[in-house]
């Protein structure tokens, strides 16, 4: 009998524990809760890589060069067209941070995403592309003025480089 006892006597103590440590107790719930969030949607995670790896092959230079000569071999007379482009600086990629200031010093950190267990990476605000140094355009049509004219309005229209900083040169 006194086993059965004891047994009935344990559960109002426990009532106890768990009414005097009620909100600790939903605090790590809540904790564990918010843990697994990150597994539960693990498709978010991916979704933001890939937009990621989309800006940082949004800027190619090579592949804008061979778009702009396929684009201005369509020029009429313009012949066989080689673009080269140069810039000024490189990408540059503006992250998240978070600052904080208190009476003895400021503190700036910045913004990590868990991309999993093992990986993190900061967040991306902004992704600042450099600018058109100059523009060489070769073309066997370079010799015609009025071929001229329509090569340079157009490199200048795709790059915003003013006619100054674009040459234009016959090829064979």
């Amino acid at each position: 009998m006194k086993d059965g006892e004891k047994g009935k006597s344990g559960l109002p103590g426990l009532k106890k524990l768990l009414g005097k440590y009620k909100y600790v107790l939903i605090v790590i719930v809540a904790g564990v809760v918010l843990l697994t969030l990150p597994k539960m949607g693990e498709g978010y995670p991916a979704e933001a890589s890939t937009a990621r790896e989309a800006t940082a092959e949004g800027f190619d230079l090579k592949a804008l060069e061979q778009s702009m000569e396929d684009a201005l071999s369509q020029i009429d007379g313009a012949g066989d067209v080689t673009v080269v482009l140069t810039l000024r600086g490189s990408t540059r990629r503006v992250l998240a941070e978070d600052s904080r200031s208190s009476a003895n010093e400021d503190t700036t950190e910045t913004v990590v995403v868990s991309k999993g267990s093992s990986t993190q990476d900061g967040l991306l605000v902004q992704e600042i592309y450099p600018q058109f140094r100059g523009a060489l355009v070769v073309c066997s049509g370079g010799g015609n003025p009025s071929v001229r004219l329509e090569i340079l309005a157009s490199v200048s229209a795709l790059t915003g480089l003013g006619s100054d900083c674009i040459s234009i040169c016959t090829g064979h």
